[in-house]
C-alpha cells in the first residue's frame, strides 16, 4: 500500500480558499470530482506545481512531476469542495493514512466554521 505524506502546502491553499469564500457546501462528489480529462486540461495550461496545490497528499517514492505523486484531491481546480473534503478524511481514515486523515478533519471543521 503507499503511503502518504501530507502536503502543507496543498493546506494551506485550500485554508486560503476557505478564507476567501471559494467553496462549495453541498455537492456530489462523485460528479464533481476532477477527472482524467480534466486534470489534463487543467495541466495543459497549468504547472505541476499548481496542480500539486489541489491535493493533500504526496505519495512517497512517486516522482514530482507525475499525477501519480498527487493525492487526495480537494476541489474542482477552482473551488474547494466540502464533499471533497470529507472523501479525503473517509478514504485516508479507511486506509490509516492518519496525517492525511487528520489535516483533512481541521479542513472540515475550519470550513465549516468560516461557512456559518
Amino acid at each position: 500500500m503507499p503511503r502518504y505524506a501530507l502536503n502543507r502546502r496543498a493546506f494551506a491553499h485550500a485554508r486560503r480558499l476557505i478564507d476567501a469564500r471559494q467553496y462549495v457546501l453541498n455537492s456530489d462528489w462523485g460528479e464533481v470530482q476532477p477527472k482524467a480529462d480534466d486534470e489534463n486540461r487543467f495541466l495543459g495550461s497549468r504547472s505541476w506545481d499548481e496542480y500539486a496545490l489541489w491535493h493533500l497528499g504526496l505519495t512517497d517514492g512517486a516522482a514530482d512531476g507525475t499525477k501519480a505523486r498527487y493525492a487526495f484531491v480537494f476541489g474542482d481546480f477552482r473551488r474547494i469542495h466540502r464533499s471533497g473534503i470529507i472523501a479525503c478524511h473517509f478514504r485516508a481514515a479507511e486506509w490509516r493514512h492518519k496525517e492525511i486523515e487528520l489535516a483533512a478533519h481541521r479542513l472540515l471543521q475550519y470550513l465549516d466554521a468560516k461557512s456559518g
